[in-house]
Formats: C-alpha cells, structure tokens, sequence
C-alpha cells in the first residue's frame, strides 16, 4: 500500500518529528510505502528520511504568491505516484493536500490537527485556514486525526465533522529518548551545576504561547524560599541572546540562577540533568516534552493544558488554575518529594515509565495508523 505524507516543512517540529518517527518504524516493517512531500523544502530533517531511504519531494513554497503554482505541482506529483492514501499534517496542508488529492480523485484522504484554540497564538492567515477547513471538512478529507482530545473537542465546536475525527496521541521510541543518569551529570558539569543542585526545567521554543514569562515570574518567587534553586530552559532562541527573556531575568535579579541552552538536539539529556519539570504554556495540543520528561523520570508540574491531564495520568501534579502561585505550590510540594524517600521515588518513577511505554509507545501507535490506512485503502 503507497500512503503520501504531505506536510509544510520537515524542520524541527512536534508534527514533523511524529511523521518522522511514524515512518521510519513503519518503514522498519515493510508493510507500507511511504512517500513524503513537503510544500518548502527538505529542512532540517528531509535528509534523514532519504538517507533511511524514504522518498522526500519539496515543492519550493516560498510566499503567499508562490502558493498557486505549488498547488499545481503536488497536484501533478499526486498523478505521477497514485497513492492508496494521502495523509496530510497541519492547516496548510490540510487545505492545499486536501484540495489536490480531491481534485483528481483519490478518495481515501487524512487530515491531521496538531494545534488546540488556533485563536490563540496564532496568526489571522491560521485562523482563517482553521475556519475554511472546518467548512471543506465535511467534503474532503475520509478521516480527521487529531493529536490530543483537546485539540479534537475544539475542533468540532468551530464547525469540523464530527463524524470524521478519531483521536491518536503521538507516539515515541522509548528507549531511543532514554539518556543516562551520566548524560545529565554531563549537561549539569557542562553548566557548572554540581550534583546537589535542584535544577527546575523547561523546554519549549521561545513563543508567547510557551509562555516562558511566567517561568521566570515562578522561578523569583521560588527564588525567595530557595535561593540555591537552579532553571534550566532549553528550546529555540532561549539563549543569553535573546534580549527580552534576559531582560526578565534581569528585573528580578536573578541572572546566576538561569541556565538558557537554546535549541539542542539533546533534549533527553538536558531532561536528565533536570529535577523537576514544570509545563507552563497557555496553550497546547498534544505537549511532546511532557511524555519525555516523564519517561526520563522527572518530577511533572503542568498547567492543565492540552492533553497535559491524560498525559500525566496520577504521575504528575496538575494545577487547574493557570497562574504562577499554582505552579510554585506544585513546584515546592515536588521539592519535598526530593527530600523524602529514595525508594518511593524510584518506585514511581518505574510506574511513570510504564504509563508511558503502555500509552506512547511508537510500536502501539503505529498499529492505530495502520488500522485506519488498511480501513482507508478498503473504503471502510
């Protein structure tokens, strides 16, 4: 069975890295032949699906007036391979996928929704797309994946199918995301953190929806009952570059307390030199980094967001007021924890890992993606 992926670009995501994944365990298997096409170009990671010898077209999207000719290539593109099934990832895809593969008669066609409010966030062209989408979903996609609950409850309040969405929460290959109690005394010497440091974490990209304001806001008043408390964060642009984080960190002071390492491609590292991991977005869909803190054996504090409450299950506190003080609460109720017996720690620890591998596991997963590609191809 040929499945053609369409996504809008192969960088660093949480959509790109879930296709990424799903296709090489697929690929692994034999059972399918993917093809992907991404409407920009090979980005970070088009590389390493050639190099796996997965298929990876790119059709040059550059601009807003680009976008007519590119939809006339995958059209083409779509003719010349002849899919069983297109699945498509995300609004842009959704839409110009969608609409390419309806025009010259594929039938089996699969949407993916990988954001929760796009009102919020967002920009008016994704808002829009999501509205237009919810009115073409009733006419071209067979089926709507969503990645988190959330995300699909959302969805069918702004006018999706119902009858389409199916939820799939993303899935991972636990043991490629396990790092070594040695990798995080690593990142903490590389830091000048000692072993005895309580190290807070977070990990997200810069972006007023990660919310990383409120993290420093947590961290100065954490600050005042523990001032030997170490924050780490790692993602996109949160380096000592980035002048207005540092700006915050400067107003409370607080600049030898902060560790920024910007976007790494050691995440599971960076989480084992952490003690604690606090989740502190205003929005999100299905929140990769929580499913990894927990298989890493991290104490989680989340807001409740997304899927961030199915996520955690009883293996982390959940504060349902999103504000710092509920955060700090939780964050400080953890640091007790640290305090207290070894064993019951570990023992949770081993509970939250099986969570994990009996519900993210990318072996599972990839068999509720296969149950939808055979349905699909069989025209249930």
């Amino acid at each position: 069975m040929k499945i053609v992926h369409i996504i809008m670009s192969l960088n660093i995501g949480g959509a790109e890295l879930m296709l990424k994944r799903l296709v090489l365990h697929s690929h692994q298997k034999e059972q399918f032949e993917h093809i992907v096409i991404t409407l920009t170009d090979l980005g970070v990671m088009g590389p390493e699906l050639q190099n796996e010898g997965i298929m990876v077209h790119t059709l040059g999207m550059k601009s807003l007036p680009t976008v007519p000719l590119v939809f006339l290539k995958l059209r083409k593109l779509l003719k010349e391979i002849q899919p069983d099934v297109v699945q498509t990832w995300m609004y842009h895809s959704d839409l110009l996928g969608g609409l390419a593969a309806k025009s010259i008669g594929i039938k089996k066609i699969i949407w993916g929704i990988r954001t929760t409010d796009a009102s919020q966030c967002s920009s008016k062209l994704t808002v829009y797309l999501s509205k237009l989408c919810a009115k073409l979903s009733y006419y071209i996609p067979s089926t709507i994946i969503s990645a988190a609950n959330v995300s699909k409850n959302y969805h069918i309040k702004i006018g999706y199918d119902e009858r389409k969405m199916v939820v799939i929460p993303n899935g991972y290959d636990i043991d490629a995301i396990a790092a070594t109690n040695k990798d995080g005394l690593e990142i903490r010497r590389q830091n000048n953190l000692s072993t005895n440091d309580i190290v807070i974490g977070s990990v997200g990209r810069f972006d007023t929806a990660k919310n990383q304001k409120l993290f420093v806001d947590i961290a100065a008043i954490l600050i005042k009952d523990y001032p030997d408390l170490k924050f780490m964060i790692v993602g996109r642009d949160n380096t000592v570059e980035n002048a207005e984080l540092i700006s915050w960190i400067k107003s409370y002071n607080i600049v030898d307390s902060f560790r920024l390492l910007g976007e790494r491609d050691d995440v599971p590292k960076c989480l084992k030199a952490m003690d604690i991991f606090c989740l502190h977005s205003k929005t999100e869909g299905f929140p990769n980094v929580l499913v990894e803190a927990l298989a890493a054996g991290l104490l989680c504090v989340s807001a409740d967001v997304g899927d961030a409450r199915q996520i955690l299950d009883k293996y982390g506190s959940l504060v349902t007021e999103y504000n710092s003080l509920g955060l700090v609460a939780a964050i400080k109720h953890n640091i007790i924890q640290l305090d207290g017996s070894d064993r019951i720690i570990e023992n949770n620890k081993n509970l939250a890992l099986k969570h994990v591998r009996d519900n993210y596991s990318i072996e599972n997963i990839h068999i509720d993606f296969s149950n939808i590609w055979k349905a699909s191809s069989l025209g249930v």
